[in-house]
C-alpha cells in the first residue's frame, strides 16, 4: 500500500540526521514505498474552501550533508493525502494553534497525526494534570501569592513556562531561593500565560526517562542525565541520552495513560518520567527514537507505520 504522505515540520535541510524523529519517521515511510511531499507551517492555507499547501515533493538518505533532494515546487490540496504528519517543533503558541484548526478540516479523512483537535487540547504540561495521581505535586497559576503559597509548601521547586519547550526557561528554586518574584516579574512581561511549578524531585539527578509510546503502547525508553551543576535533562540543553529498560512504575504509568492516548488519536507521545513521577506527555512533537533505536534495536518508525497503514487500510 504506497500512501502519499505530507510532512509539516521545520525546515528540513538544518535536521540532524542521527538524532531527528522526523527525519526517522520519514525515511522509513520511504523505506515503505510511500511518496513524501515536505512543507514548513507558515505554508499551510486555508483558499476558497481548501486546506492548501506549498513545498517541495522530497527524497531522502542518510548521507551527512547530502540527506535531501527536493522536487520541483507546487501548491496542493492536503484532502487528496494519505496522511499528513504535523511535526513542526513548539512553542504552543496561537500560530500553532491555527494549524490544528486548519487540519482539523481534512481529518480524518486524511489522516493527520497527532489527531490535531487532541494535540491542541492536550497539550504536554495540560493533559499530565489529569493524571495527578501519577504525578508530582503540581499548580498552573499566574498570581504571585499562590505560586509563593506552592513554595512554602514544598520547598524546593521547579518553574518554568507552561507552553515551553526543550528545557528553556526552566528555573530551580530551592528553599534558600529569593528570585521568585524577579522571576515572576520576567514571565509577566513576557507574556500573559501562567507558568507551571512543581515540587522538585531529587531523583532527576540519576536522570529524566523519555518513554515512547505508539498507539498508547510502550515501546521502549532512554534515559536523559545533566550535566553537572545542570537541573535541566532535555537533549537541547546538553542532556546525556543513556540506554535504560522499563520499571513496573514505568509500565503502571503507561499503562493509565495509553487508553487515552489511543482514543484521542496520539500515535506517537514521548512521556517524560522523573524516578517514580509522570512529569509530561509530549504530544506536539516527541524525539527520542533514533537514540532507542540505536540503544536498544527497536525501530519505532515502523512500528509507528504499521498503526498507520492499519488504520489508512
Amino acid at each position: 500500500m504506497a500512501l502519499k504522505v505530507a510532512l509539516q515540520m521545520d525546515p528540513i535541510g538544518g535536521v540532524n540526521i542521527n538524532a531527528d524523529s522526523t527525519f526517522r519517521i520519514a525515511l522509513e515511510a520511504q523505506a515503505r514505498g510511500h511518496s513524501l511531499f515536505f512543507y514548513t507551517p507558515d505554508k499551510l492555507a486555508f483558499i476558497e474552501g481548501r486546506v492548501m499547501a506549498r513545498g517541495f515533493p522530497i527524497t531522502l538518505r542518510r548521507e551527512l550533508g547530502n540527506h535531501v533532494s527536493y522536487g520541483a515546487e507546487a501548491e496542493v490540496d492536503l484532502s487528496t493525502f494519505d496522511v499528513v504528519w504535523l511535526r513542526q517543533d513548539p512553542p504552543f503558541d496561537m500560530g500553532y494553534i491555527t494549524t490544528t484548526h486548519l487540519l482539523d478540516m481534512i481529518h480524518p479523512k486524511t489522516l493527520v497525526v497527532n489527531d490535531p483537535f487532541w494535540v491542541r487540547n492536550y497539550p504536554e504540561k495540560l493533559l499530565v494534570l489529569r493524571f495527578a495521581d501519577l504525578t508530582p505535586p503540581t499548580a498552573i497559576a499566574r498570581d504571585l501569592a499562590t505560586i509563593r503559597a506552592f513554595k512554602a509548601r514544598h520547598g524546593d521547586i521547579i518553574l518554568k513556562p507552561l507552553y515551553g519547550n526543550g528545557g528553556a526557561g526552566v528555573f530551580r528554586l530551592d528553599e534558600n531561593d529569593r528570585n521568585l518574584a524577579s522571576l515572576h516579574e520576567m514571565f509577566s512581561a513576557i507574556s500573559r500565560e501562567p507558568v507551571i511549578v512543581q515540587k522538585f524531585i531529587p531523583a532527576v539527578a540519576k536522570g529524566d526517562k523519555r518513554v515512547i509510546l505508539v498507539n498508547g503502547e510502550p515501546v521502549g525508553a532512554i534515559n536523559r542525565v545533566p550535566q553537572a551543576g545542570e537541573t535541566r535533562s532535555n537533549m537541547h540543553a546538553g542532556g546525556r541520552p543513556e540506554q535504560v529498560g522499563l520499571t513496573q512504575r514505568d509500565l503502571e504509568i503507561c499503562a493509565a495513560i495509553g487508553p487515552t492516548l489511543r482514543e484521542h488519536g496520539q500515535i506517537f507521545v514521548g512521556i517524560d518520567i522523573i524516578g517514580d513521577y509522570l512529569t509530561e506527555i509530549n504530544v506536539t512533537s516527541p524525539t527520542g527514537i533514533q537514540e532507542l533505536e540505536r540503544f536498544d534495536g527497536i525501530n519505532t518508525a515502523a512500528k509507528i507505520w504499521e498503526v498507520i497503514e492499519a488504520k489508512r487500510a
